[in-house]
């Protein structure tokens, strides 16, 4: 079967990425309905013709995450029975994505469980970015591309940040990022040890490094409730650091996260649009944006013709 080009299409979860990244690849957004009949079903419709056609669809895993995900896998299903060549799910954030492993009795693997309804449903590919745990890349039989958000926040880093600088893992499973960030900016590092006692819930006990009169910039993969986020600024200060800035790809930013933030030492938290972002997100002058539309637009042109997207892999390895 020929492919005649490429088509992307978006759901719902996050329309302004979506616009940004089809600027970029300089075509139109594909057309789409993704609605609700009375009863609260979802109702999803293309609104053209996908066959033969490399089709890219857009879906964050924002909230509400499970008509969101609804969503996507509808889209999915339709593009599939309309004949399309191959179909990849873009999802800039991978919900579910925290629950990927058994670390006690009677619970679920979900991040495994809804990497099987993508695969089940008819994806062929999956595009997404900074994976809260890269062996979840495992879950899935077809080619999984975990995109990093550091072209995007390193050249942020140094345009911001330029003397005395300290890196910070907010535990041990980002210090392998927090140590490449360190390398390329040949500044400190430091880990914070902390101890969760519930989800959403964690302590900070101990830091592990040097920041005494340092500017600390934590770096982390997402920030939900930002209670560990605090809580690190509060201890960092606490031990000494001049000032706090965070550096974070996925802003969630659940329940009182954005309060949390404003009321808090933290001097600034920058982000990615991978998730859509709130009025009183923007209104928090706390809260800096960058876009990852242009790395999102360059790893879709590149499956599209075929080519390597190895480049985009940059330093964390």
């Amino acid at each position: 079967m020929a492919v005649f080009g490429m088509k992307v299409f978006a759901g719902n979860s996050n329309p302004e990425l979506s616009k940004s990244i089809c600027e970029m690849l300089e075509i139109p957004l594909g057309k789409s309905l993704a609605g609700r009949f009375s009863d609260g079903e979802i109702r999803v419709e293309i609104g053209e013709n996908v066959r033969g056609a490399d089709v890219f669809i857009i879906q964050t895993g924002a909230a509400p995450v499970n008509d969101n995900l609804m969503e996507l896998l509808l889209m999915i299903d339709a593009c599939k029975r309309a004949s399309a060549h191959r179909i990849t799910a873009v999802m800039p954030y991978y919900c579910y994505g925290r629950q990927d492993r058994k670390n006690k009795p009677r619970v679920p693997i979900t991040a495994r469980l809804v990497a099987d309804l993508i695969t089940r449903v008819g994806a062929d590919r999956i595009v997404t970015m900074d994976l809260h745990a890269g062996q979840i890349q495992g879950f899935f039989n077809v080619p999984v591309d975990n995109l990093y958000a550091s072209p995007i926040l390193l050249p942020f880093i140094k345009e911001h940040f330029h003397r005395n600088l300290v890196i910070v893992s907010p535990d041990a499973g980002g210090v392998p990022r927090a140590r490449a960030y360190a390398k390329l900016l040949k500044s400190g590092l430091a880990m914070i040890d902390k101890r969760r006692t519930d989800p959403n819930k964690a302590e900070a006990m101990n830091i592990i490094g040097e920041v005494e009169d340092k500017t600390a910039v934590i770096l982390d993969d997402m920030v939900d409730t930002a209670g560990t986020l605090v809580e690190a600024t509060r201890t960092l200060l606490e031990r000494g650091t001049k000032a706090v800035f965070a550096c974070v790809t996925h802003a969630v930013l659940s329940g009182p996260a954005v309060e949390r933030i404003s009321n808090s030492a933290l001097e600034s938290l920058i982000v990615t649009d991978t998730m859509p972002l709130r009025d009183e997100v923007i209104r928090s002058g706390k809260i800096t944006c960058v876009t990852a539309a242009r790395l999102f637009a360059q790893a879709i042109r590149s499956i599209h013709n075929e080519d390597s997207i190895s480049t985009l892999f940059e330093i964390l390895h």
